[in-house]
């Protein structure tokens, strides 16, 4: 069982992982293509997108996964097969509704969207996106129930091809879409939106696809499970619902928190840039903000996020078993991995955001993007720090109280955005999302010290560490960029631009981790003291 477990988890990280890479490189040329622009409207489009399939899957997955694994445990696989009846039905339905109510609520939508048409996209352009992307909801909510059944047969593999396989005949469409329309065809840039956003709908019939191909391979050997069984049971179809709602409520908590801080830009940014002053930098500031920007910074947030979830389940067990000892350690874990690697991350990033942005997207406008991006990247540090709160408030069996904290920022963001926008124009828009982030993280962290006494000197102390270590690292990184600077036009340059990058990631990435390795940091944060034992060890013996 713990092969499997290891060769799942691999199997669904890597996909992950390889998802999110493609999802972050692909905006580089679909930049090239159809420009701020388009992102502007991609993003738009994309926005409502979100907030409808977070509602209608995330956690449905998951809650049917461990709903079929553990009735297939006690050995009612017939249960499984009815869950699956039910959530599928359940999907499909919720699915149509997310569908009918984005495709024709498209107008109302664009008409709240679109303010300054002067400077930004019209009603009819945001209507277009809109439907086009509208169509992948039909599909999507109940191929999420597909995989999850899969995953309580313990069969990950599924999962992890479709996801990799929707995200590249996505991409394919949205890049040879975008190419033919605005290149060939010389349609526009609107049209190659729509185009891109349709994609989604292709996306996911990929994902069908190959979710039919093990349907087909796996099916007699999963039904011989039901006819074999040798007791049975009766559950209610309320009671299953219930069920099923009950474990996947709290997931959509974390899920629509980033995309529902971005509806508030949706609705606000354009009218508070106007009025503010800045209508002509609305859609560079909402392009790097909500579309480029936010790819970039969701990179560390990923890979943070993956370490310390790993802990997650360990510390549910300590929870249960009431062991305080083991519980305390792995939550200051988890905390620690996440600052480990997301302070200098968002350091480096914010040190070197001209050079970021002009390398992967292009010198247009760079004393804007580039300037938005220095101040959006340690917002990375409170979105990681959000998510992980909040899976620790599920571990230790208090997940209601996300809602709480969500709702909370929820009103910070709506209260301030505009306001701060008039002021400080696009910046404004990264100021609320911080305070509001902020807040819920900070509301999180009370909360799971209230519930179980529990004490963060330890993270704080190791914290202050990380952080001399990144303002060593930044100061390296800036004498660097000094130096270089002598010779190479990295502010005028996109291809200069990037060999800065790679030398100041580079030299800062080899600054920081040696500092780290050579204090021990490195060792009592990941817990690598046994690795790094022999390591000197094998030097040694060498």
């Amino acid at each position: 069982m713990s092969n499997k477990l290891i060769k799942g988890t691999a199997l669904l990280t890597g996909a992950a992982f390889i998802s999110k890479f493609l999802g972050m490189v692909y905006v580089i040329p679909f930049n090239e293509l159809v420009g701020a622009q388009g992102g502007e409207l991609y993003y738009y489009a994309y926005n409502p997108y979100t907030i409808l399939i977070a509602i209608s899957t995330v956690g449905i997955p998951l809650a049917v996964s461990k709903m079929v694994s553990k009735y297939n445990s006690l050995g009612y696989y017939d249960v499984g097969f009815k869950i699956f009846r039910l959530s599928s039905i359940l999907m499909l339905i919720t699915g149509m509704i997310a569908f009918l109510i984005l495709f024709f609520g498209s107008e109302w939508l664009a008409t709240k969207y679109a303010y300054d048409t002067e400077h930004g996209s019209t009603v009819a352009d945001l209507k277009l996106v809109l439907q086009m992307i509208s169509f992948s909801l039909i599909i999507i909510p109940a191929m999420s129930v597909v995989r999850g059944f899969f995953q309580g047969y313990h069969m990950m593999e599924p999962t992890a091809i479709s996801q990799v396989v929707e995200q590249i005949i996505r991409i394919v469409f949205v890049l040879s879409g975008a190419f033919v329309v605005v290149k060939i065809l010389d349609k526009g840039i609107v049209s190659a939106v729509g185009v891109a956003t349709f994609a989604a709908f292709l996306g996911a019939l990929a994902s069908v696809a190959v979710l039919f191909y093990y349907w087909v391979k796996k099916k007699r050997e999963m039904h011989e499970n039901v006819v074999t069984q040798q007791k049975s049971i009766y559950i209610s179809n309320k009671d299953l619902i219930f069920e099923l709602l009950s474990y996947a409520g709290p997931f959509v908590i974390v899920g629509i928190a980033t995309p529902l801080y971005q509806a508030v830009d949706s609705f606000t940014f354009n009218k508070a840039m106007a009025l503010g002053g800045f209508g002509e930098l609305t859609t560079i500031s909402l392009a790097t903000i909500n579309m480029y920007g936010h790819k970039l910074i969701m990179i560390p947030v990923t890979i943070a996020i993956g370490l310390s979830m790993a802990i997650i389940p360990g510390l549910t067990e300590s929870f249960t078993q009431h062991n305080t000892k083991k519980l305390e350690k792995e939550i200051n874990q988890s905390l620690q991995i996440v600052l480990f690697f997301v302070i200098p991350a968002v350091v480096g990033l914010s040190v070197l955001s001209y050079e970021a942005y002009g390398a992967l997207f292009g010198m247009n406008q760079l004393d804007v993007s580039g300037n938005l991006l220095m101040w959006y990247a340690p917002v990375a540090l409170l979105f990681a720090l959000f998510t992980v709160s909040a899976a620790i408030l599920q571990g230790i069996n208090e997940q209601r109280f996300a809602l709480v904290s969500l709702s909370a920022g929820f009103i910070v963001k709506l209260s301030l955005n505009s306001m701060l926008i008039q002021q400080f124009a696009g910046k404004g828009s990264i100021f609320g999302t911080a305070l509001a982030v902020g807040t819920a993280v900070v509301l999180n962290l009370w909360w799971i010290k209230r519930s179980i006494i529990f004490s963060y000197k330890q993270t704080a102390k190791r914290t202050l560490f990380v952080i001399i270590f990144s303002g060593m690292m930044a100061l390296a990184i800036v004498v660097m960029k000094s130096i270089f600077g002598l010779f190479l036009p990295y502010e005028t340059s996109r291809f200069a631009a990037a060999v800065m990058l790679t030398i100041g990631v580079g030299v800062g990435g080899i600054v920081y981790l040696v500092l780290a390795y050579k204090s021990t940091l490195m060792e009592h944060v990941l817990g690598t003291m046994n690795i790094m034992n022999r390591f000197r060890r094998k030097k040694r013996a060498n």
